[in-house]
């Protein structure tokens, strides 16, 4: 089994894992962690907010994996506003995991940078804790709300440092990150486990083009992912407007699928913009209307901003557009490089008029479009494969579980040690 062939059989063993900001399996990293201890033997629990549309019930057992749920209303208003939904979270998910008892490890995912305060009654009683990286956030927010090094980024920094103080284990998203967990959150590099995100093979398999959503165009250009402040579709949609204006292209349909806290502002500015005919916005939608669109469009765009998070982050939909052979316009990130590689194009950092050239060449060159399709692909299914993700999750838990004893009831045991003779 998975588990064995790493030292990570979870037989008798309990997990518990937090999540703030998405509803689980909707979070679908979080999702292949539970599905990837379950098969290795652990009993997996999950605390996460309740979805809006899906995930909805207080309680589920889905596939062995036992989600609780609570209700959590999103941040409005800036950062007082995040205050609010943080210890309204922390409250339910310090309930629940009373509810839920003793476990081995408590692995918190962030943001935010505050589970920990909710796992202390779990640590207390001997669970081993794991902190799951997946954002900066201090760099999140010098990102996000343009304020710089004031009281509340000052404070953001010291709750990382708490975290990081009371993590056995980290795990880290890129070798960016692992370098911030070593150099800032002083953790031994054998502390910290890289576990890529990977897009689910599964979920993104190719089917036949559809030329009808490109609305009567030769080209269909497509985005995917979340719209926030910090995700550069402005930069893409004023690419796009360079993309008609100066280089005189409006042979292109542009969809965007997803949403997000600026997905209002950025159909507002389409509109400014001019672009209401060629550019179409989706908001969420099925899978299986996701995998049409991105099997039709011709080029995908990755137009994230260099910013203190973006520059050391691995983007999803950059790996999702991997997966589905779709050649990349990106702006010139140091982990998009990581990821991408070969299978993508670079302009330079937030140059919009050179990634609107880069889109330019793709559309004229489907030779190279389908070299770089296929550049992604196996990247996606060797190197960047969740399989190698898998091995070092296990082994995150192995090196935190180590000295940690199946307990009969009640709390967590540390193993005696022997005495040297």
């Amino acid at each position: 089994m998975l588990g064995n062939e790493v030292g990570g059989d979870g037989k008798g063993r309990r997990a518990l894992i937090l999540v703030e900001n998405l509803s689980v399996p909707f979070d679908r990293r979080v999702w292949q962690e539970c599905t990837t201890l379950r098969d290795a033997g652990w009993e997996v629990h999950v605390i996460c907010p309740q979805g809006e549309k899906r995930d909805t019930e207080p309680e589920a057992v889905i596939d062995g994996v036992r989600i609780h749920r609570y209700p959590l209303r999103a941040a409005t208003g800036g950062p007082a506003g995040y205050l609010k939904e943080y210890g309204s979270a922390l409250w339910h998910t310090a309930r629940l995991a009373r509810k839920v008892g003793p476990v081995h490890v408590v692995h918190a995912c962030n943001p935010p940078d505050l589970l920990f305060l909710s796992a202390r009654w779990l640590r207390r009683r001997g669970a081993r804790f794991i902190f799951d990286q997946h954002d900066l956030v201090p760099e999140l927010y010098l990102s996000r709300f343009d304020r710089g090094k004031d009281l509340l980024y000052r404070a953001v920094c010291a709750v990382e440092r708490r975290t990081y103080r009371a993590a056995d284990v980290v795990l880290a998203t890129n070798e960016s990150y692992k370098d911030v967990a070593v150099s800032r959150g002083g953790k031994r590099p054998e502390d910290v486990f890289v576990v890529r995100s990977a897009p689910q093979i599964e979920r993104f398999q190719p089917v036949p083009p559809e030329p009808e959503l490109k609305r009567g165009k030769p080209h269909l250009l497509c985005y995917l992912g979340v719209m926030g402040p910090q995700d550069g579709v402005d930069y893409a949609l004023r690419a796009l407007a360079k993309l008609r204006d100066e280089f005189g292209r409006t042979d292109w349909h542009a969809v965007f699928v997803g949403s997000g806290d600026a997905f209002d502002a950025m159909v507002d500015l389409s509109r400014q913009l001019g672009l209401t005919d060629q550019v179409q916005f989706t908001g969420r939608i099925p899978d299986a209307d996701l995998v049409r669109y991105l099997s039709t469009a011709d080029v995908c765009l990755s137009p994230d901003p260099r910013n203190p998070l973006n520059d050391v982050s691995t983007m999803n939909k950059v790996l999702e557009y991997m997966a589905m052979g779709r050649p990349i316009v990106s702006f010139d990130l140091k982990e998009a490089r990581v990821s991408a590689a070969d299978a993508a194009v670079y302009a330079p950092a937030n140059d919009e008029t050179r990634f609107a050239e880069l889109v330019t060449v793709l559309l004229d060159d489907p030779d190279q479009r389908a070299r770089m399709g296929k550049i992604g692909q196996e990247r996606i299914g060797g190197q960047l494969s969740w399989r190698n993700s898998q091995a070092s999750l296990l082994a995150a838990y192995a090196a935190a579980c180590r000295d940690r004893e199946v307990p009969a009831s009640g709390s967590v045991r540390t193993r005696k040690k022997r005495q040297r003779s």
